[in-house]
């Protein structure tokens, strides 16, 4: 009888942000009492017009309360299918309190309909993932949670690969038994790498992977005709999955110069210019830090994307650097051989050996992309690099993904430390909920890349800012 009485006091009240993050939020708090603040529901009726996942969001969660109104009344109460009842929270006319917050601010309403509630001697819980709320909700005796359905720490995530120490004798075997002892103990899910290093010297090392049958491979730098290898071993693993057809889904984890981005475009470029095992490279990023809309930008559709997509040129031009770099000293070497004479055969020049961006763009065999306009498209036979992937929500992820038609692959690239939706943490953003769920299938890798590549100023930079 106590817990029934304590279970029927006890209320979870819901920020707006709760509901945009995840609209069956309403039906993760059984078997007790959901309350909605009335000022909840107007915040969601401005956000329910946009094109964005929020948008989808907040029109998801007036579709939810609109079916359940069949039930009953909202305001009185509507008993959910988990045991909870629902209800929508209004302040009564003429509420006063000693809130010591603005009541012109739409959150401080909602902090004062939560603390009216616990006048009422309600058991009232506080859900937010905005630390402000949270903080001012504390200040005025209300407990506080933050919600996720699904808990990860910047220590525990997935990183795709472990590490293991062995003396260096067993470096020169096969597979060092120690690792083969490792793989019954832990248990590595497919695609998965393991860094074998020496014991007194982490320089000397080698990289295996795990398979779905249970074996283990060395991984090698891809034997391919451009100057560009892999110059760390976390490089080497992501390489690896780059490479693989046989693996259509690669996350790349990593702060600032570990060469995500850049790793991505090489395997990209290469295996449409060279292999031709996609028909074009499609690039994508969120512009979150621009408010989601590229419309203001001045110019052109493609002028606009230019704009945003200067890191991606950036990468660009360094890797036709570095290969029409060595391509013209190949050539000058065949004319010296000559004795001076240049040769006019073309087939002397190996397709994709030498190529400019303008002229990628003109073949058709790359193409820039702006996420909002990629909804309800099929992406068939294409190398797909979708960046900054931390600030896209797991809903934007999902819309994504399922638009890669028959024959492509997909590389999601980001930095979950480095979040510029206000919406999104570590836990929730798109890129980690999306490694953690596809964690253990055999179409997935992942790798975090914990070294940069960029400057030793950059590398700094990350450690000290």
């Amino acid at each position: 009888m106590t817990e029934k009485l304590s279970a029927e006091r006890k209320i979870y009240i819901l920020d707006t942000n709760v509901l945009l993050n995840d609209p069956e939020a309403i039906f993760a708090f059984g078997p007790y009492q959901i309350g909605i603040p009335g000022t909840v529901l107007e915040e969601l009726d401005t956000f329910k017009k946009e094109g964005t996942d929020r948008g989808y969001n907040a029109r998801a969660v007036t579709r939810i309360l609109d079916a359940l109104r069949q039930r009953g009344s909202l305001h009185e109460g509507v008993a959910l299918d988990n045991g909870s009842i629902l209800r929508i929270l209004f302040l009564g006319v003429g509420i006063t309190t000693d809130l010591p917050f603005a009541l012109s601010v739409d959150d401080n309403k909602i902090l004062l309909t939560a603390l009216t509630e616990k006048k009422k001697g309600m058991d009232v819980v506080f859900v937010s993932n905005d630390l402000n709320a949270r903080v001012k909700a504390d200040a005025l005796g209300l407990s506080v949670i933050d919600y996720k359905r699904e808990q990860v720490t910047p220590q525990e995530f997935y990183r795709g690969w472990v590490r293991l120490a062995v003396p260096a004798i067993e470096l020169k075997r096969g597979v060092p038994q120690q690792l083969l002892e490792l793989g019954k103990k832990y248990r590595f899910a497919p695609n998965e790498f393991a860094l074998v290093e020496s014991q007194h010297n982490p320089y000397n090392y080698r990289v295996y992977r795990y398979f779905a049958d249970g074996s283990f491979k060395q991984v090698l730098d891809p034997q391919i005709s451009w100057p560009l290898k892999a110059r760390n071993a976390q490089q080497l693993m992501a390489l690896n999955l780059l490479f693989d057809e046989e693996v259509p889904l690669v996350c790349l984890f990593g702060p600032a110069g570990t060469g995500k981005t850049f790793l991505a475009l090489v395997a990209g470029l290469y295996k449409v210019l060279i292999d031709d095992a996609y028909k074009k490279v499609l690039v994508s990023r969120p512009v979150v830090p621009l408010g989601r809309d590229i419309g203001y930008l001045p110019g052109t559709m493609e002028e606009k994307l230019h704009s945003w997509m200067l890191p991606i040129f950036d990468n660009m031009e360094f890797i036709a650097h570095e290969i029409n770099a060595a391509q013209k000293i190949f050539l000058e070497a065949q004319e010296a051989a000559r004795g001076g004479k240049r040769s006019g055969s073309k087939k002397e020049r190996p397709r994709g050996s030498h190529f400019s961006i303008e002229q990628l763009f003109r073949e058709q065999k790359m193409s820039l992309e702006a996420i909002t306009y990629m909804r309800g498209r099929s992406i068939p036979q294409q190398f797909i690099i979708i960046d900054e992937v931390q600030n896209l929500s797991p809903h934007e992820v999902k819309t994504l993904i399922t638009r890669v038609g028959q024959g492509s692959k997909v590389v999601l690239t980001g930095d979950p430390y480095q979040i510029d939706s206000p919406y999104l943490d570590f836990s929730s953003n798109g890129l980690v909920v999306a490694s953690e769920r596809f964690k253990g299938q055999r179409l997935f890798g992942t790798v975090y890349l914990e070294s940069s590549e960029r400057s030793e100023l950059s590398e700094l930079a990350s450690k000290l800012l």
